[in-house]
């Protein structure tokens, strides 16, 4: 599975954008699909799960700000993100794993990953 992120850019502070993660090559009908994001410095942390069931799960951090979202297995997946500050600057990644009934947010638990793109909040 072959993941290519998009959608990222330069947004003021309280603004929204979308990203897009499409598939390539042959797309397994179970999965986990999530969006991870890594700062500078930081670890990469988990945002926000979805799987082949359509069952989500959100970090809670994230005070409902961002939403997963994929019509079917052959959409791509989304990332839409709201009230965007400075501390959401980061490259956001999405990533593919197995199946689970309620996916992980930790990065171990994926074994495909886009190369990335990334969002800068600022004004």
């Amino acid at each position: 599975v072959r993941l290519v992120e998009s959608g990222g850019g330069l947004v003021q502070p309280g603004g929204s954008l979308r990203l897009s993660c499409i598939t390539s090559v042959y797309f397994p009908r179970n999965y986990c699909m999530a969006w991870f994001r890594q700062a500078p410095g930081k670890e990469r942390e988990g945002l926000a799960a979805i799987n082949s069931k359509y069952d989500r799960r959100y970090a809670g951090s994230l005070k409902g700000r961002f939403t997963i979202s994929k019509d079917n297995n052959r959409n791509p997946l989304y990332l839409q993100m709201v009230d965007l500050q400075p501390d959401d600057s980061a490259t956001y990644y999405c990533a593919h794993g197995p199946y689970e009934r309620t996916c992980g947010l930790t990065p171990a638990e994926y074994n495909n990953w886009g190369q990335g793109t990334e969002v800068t909040v600022s004004s």
